[in-house]
């Protein structure tokens, strides 16, 4: 790893690996708990698999951008540490897996060479930042969304307020009102509008899928730009503070906001904006200069019937004149190195050096000259990547689900190559369907976001009648984007063996098509014939009185199944034990020290606010007081210990963040922290 040091030139990113590769070290002697090793590798990207002794490594993508040279280069890293895949995740991050935990700090340094990170792109952080894939091209976008979405990146990236959350943030920006980037299922959702010639957002709050999918509340109707990130910061400090840290089930945000109401929320994040680091942040909206000076290359097609239907479906046409973008149909978003360097070397200087990675697991890409298509085309043949419909219903989106993943139940990657052979092979004419989405996960936790497809699968079990266990499917109908910021969630119908999902499929397609009224969407066909109506059209999949020994196999599978459900790390485990406690406590402490001699001082504010939460959490445990948000920490403190304390804590947000109060906040910190941890000593030596 030493070798490797030298190599990195940004001093905050080479402190990252050299402190992910010396905690490694420290949990292989027994010095560093497990839980907390847990939690500080996931927010440094490195995700344990459904595979013992092997971890998923997630390569963080802002908006999925990424140059021919940072592609290559992802390509060489899996090539030497993994198994020479690449995942394209609805996320738009790139996966790899089966990783030596040992290999993760060189692996990680040798992506950082071109500016790639792995850094909170898992654990309890503000995960990738999402956004079309069409922003800066789209002739219907009110303004570019892209330099908005770099720049809350940016900002939020080792940001000292959302390192150590209950749960995870998930961010997203839609160029239009077309809403592509789904905002109605984030924790915060932006979508560009213009009032009296002035640019903004229209802001959305609280939603999410998972086992209880809710749709976000719109709070914003116009945000004015610069209060983008301000706005944000408060959002992330009243989460960090009130969000819930012991129970995962009800840690994310639409959690906190049903318990507290979002009138109170909203009132808790404006009494904030005093104690944030800008009240007005500007952001830098001039466009990157790219200079693309693409060849041309004028081919011919012999396959002009393909090469038709590809262009229909798969071309988008720019705002740019004569420029064009394609969408890349990439089944299950499984890319191998060998392909992808194919790719890269037939098609750089014919494409921009901007590809990016879409959220149903493709690809995407841009400012191709229209002369260029027939040779994209073609390259994508050889490639077996030119299939028509790559945002239709033909292209399904699946998460890995118990190919690696510890809380799949059953399988949902297998399966899909069958849902789609069903609609290549029997329904053709769907290739051109976008309004219609099939989506797939291993469980009810909607990585697969299949929460919100017109027609949603997850992965589950069934008992046959003689107690024997067989894999099955939940059918969810009925969810989707309504477009500028709404949304549906899917209900659920019925639950089929497995093996019958394809059948599934092939009942409703036909159904659909023989009492449809002439252009009826599906789901408006679903919302007519009602919930019952589908349940007794599925009900005889889902008999099991006469099941062949094949459906106690899972698809992709040749052993009987059986459930084999690990613990989810999406985020981590919650630490409380008080040594460790005490511990990250004076971290916090020197770490406020080191920002304020940066002048960075609501960092080191914040970072000192964190080091007495600690402290405070572990005398209560050692009281056996267990706290589930830090606002309960402040509370039950000053009930049990010190009657100042939550006045003195909470002078973090009732003054400017200024050199003069940070201060005097670190000082009255370090001495709480310090006196707290030598009052449990005293404790220990009184028990003796």
């Amino acid at each position: 790893m030493q070798s490797f040091r030298t190599e990195i030139e940004n001093p905050l990113v080479e402190k990252d690996i050299i402190d992910l590769e010396q905690k490694i070290r420290l949990f292989k002697e027994g010095a560093l708990h497990e839980d907390k090793f847990r939690s500080l590798r996931l927010a440094r990207g490195v995700y344990g698999q459904r595979q013992h002794g092997v971890q998923m490594v997630r390569i963080k993508l802002p908006y999925g951008k990424m140059t021919f040279r940072q592609w290559a280069r992802i390509a060489d890293i899996s090539d030497e540490y993994s198994t020479g895949n690449l995942h394209l995740t609805t996320r738009q991050d790139i996966q790899i897996h089966f990783v030596s935990l040992d290999k993760t700090p060189e692996l990680w340094a040798k992506l950082e060479q071109d500016n790639i990170t792995l850094r909170e792109a898992c654990g309890n952080t503000v995960r990738n930042v999402t956004a079309s894939v069409t922003s800066g091209i789209d002739p219907n976008e009110p303004f570019d969304v892209t330099p908005y979405c770099h720049a809350v990146f940016e900002y939020f990236l080792r940001n000292p307020i959302c390192q150590e959350m209950g749960r995870k943030i998930k961010i997203a920006f839609s160029n239009t009102a077309e809403d592509t980037a789904l905002v109605y299922m984030h924790d915060l959702g932006f979508i560009p509008k213009i009032v009296d010639g002035k640019r903004g957002f229209k802001v959305y709050l609280a939603g999410g899928l998972g086992a209880q999918p809710r749709m976000a509340d719109l709070v914003h109707a116009f945000l004015p730009e610069n209060q983008l990130i301000p706005f944000t910061e408060a959002v992330l400090r009243v989460f960090d503070r009130h969000g819930e840290r012991i129970s995962r089930s009800k840690a994310r945000l639409k959690f906190l906001v049903q318990k507290i109401g979002l009138e109170s929320f909203l009132q808790l994040v404006e009494d904030e904006r005093l104690a944030i680091k800008n009240k007005v942040f500007e952001i830098n909206t001039t466009p990157e200069t790219v200079i693309d000076d693409l060849k041309e290359n004028p081919l011919e097609i012999n396959e002009i019937e393909k090469f038709a239907i590809w262009k229909e479906t798969n071309v988008f046409k720019q705002i740019q004149e004569n420029k064009y973008g394609v969408f890349v149909r990439v089944p299950l978003g499984n890319i191998s190195t060998n392909t992808s360097r194919f790719l890269i070397e037939k098609l750089r200087g014919f494409i921009s050096d901007d590809i990016r990675v879409t959220i149903n697991q493709g690809l995407f890409f841009r400012n191709i000259p229209e002369t260029n298509l027939p040779y994209v085309f073609s390259v994508l043949s050889e490639a077996n990547l030119a299939a028509p419909g790559a945002n239709s219903v033909a292209k399904i989106t699946a998460c890995p689900g118990t190919d690696t993943c510890n809380l799949a139940i059953s399988d949902s990657t297998s399966i899909t190559y069958e849902l789609e052979k069903v609609i290549d092979n029997e329904f053709s004419d769907l290739v051109k369907n976008n309004n219609l989405k099939i989506k797939i996960s291993g469980c009810m936790n909607s990585c697969g976001q299949h929460g919100m497809a017109s027609i949603g699968f997850h992965g589950s079990s069934l008992k046959s009648p003689d107690k024997k266990v067989l894999p099955a499917l939940q059918v969810l109908l009925g969810g989707g984007n309504l477009g500028d910021g709404e949304g549906r969630a899917a209900e659920k119908v019925i639950k089929v063996p497995s093996k019958r999902g394809p059948e599934v499929l092939r009942v409703l397609f036909r159904d659909f098509y023989e009492n449809q009224i002439s252009g009826e969407y599906f789901n408006d066909y679903y919302d007519r014939q009602g919930k019952n109506y589908f349940y007794e059209l599925l009900k005889p999949l889902a008999q099991l009185e006469h099941l062949k020994d094949s459906d106690f196999v899972d698809w992709g599978q040749s052993e009987a199944f059986e459930t084999a459900i690990g613990v989810g790390e999406c985020a981590g485990v919650m630490i409380d034990l008080v040594a460790t406690l005490f511990l990250e406590a004076e971290e916090k402490i020197e770490d406020a020290k080191a920002a304020f001699e940066n002048n960075q001082w609501a960092d080191a504010i914040y970072l000192a606010y964190s080091g007495q939460i600690n402290a405070a959490k572990a005398l209560l445990l050692d009281i056996d007081v267990n706290c589930n948000t830090q606002n309960k920490v402040i509370n039950e403190f000053t009930a049990n210990f010190d009657s100042a304390f939550e006045g003195n804590i909470m002078q973090i947000n009732k003054n400017e963040p200024t050199e003069k109060f940070a201060i005097t906040y670190i000082e009255s910190a370090e001495k709480f922290v310090a006196e707290t941890k030598k009052r449990r000593e005293l404790n220990l030596l009184a028990e003796k």
